[in-house]
């Protein structure tokens, strides 16, 4: 292994772990205070941490922005589940061999 790619997993890790105690610090001190006004199910910040933990830190984040965005008085809503595939332009080829 080398050290580059150790360095970015471990970058990947913090901003990952940063991005869902951000999530939880929200669902904690402001969702009581605001009130449950999601149109979708599962609400938004549980969208958020579902989509973090399964597609990480940069495809999580588009996700719940996207989610976020499309969260407003107009939008019908219901059951939008966290897709099971990551955005094609957030999938990489998994090796070098890949490339070719």
């Amino acid at each position: 292994m080398r050290v580059g790619s150790t360095l970015l997993r471990g970058l990947r890790q913090g901003s990952l772990a940063v991005l869902v105690g951000l999530v939880k610090a929200y669902r904690f001190f402001l969702s009581p205070w605001l009130g449950s006004a999601c149109r979708f199910t599962p609400t938004c910040s549980a969208y958020a941490l579902q989509a973090l933990e399964q597609h990480g830190p940069a495809a999580g984040t588009y996700l719940a922005a996207r989610r976020l965005a499309r969260c407003h008085p107009w939008c019908d809503g219901g059951h939008d589940p966290v897709p099971a595939q990551p955005p094609r332009f957030f999938s990489f080829p998994s090796s070098e061999r890949d490339l070719s």
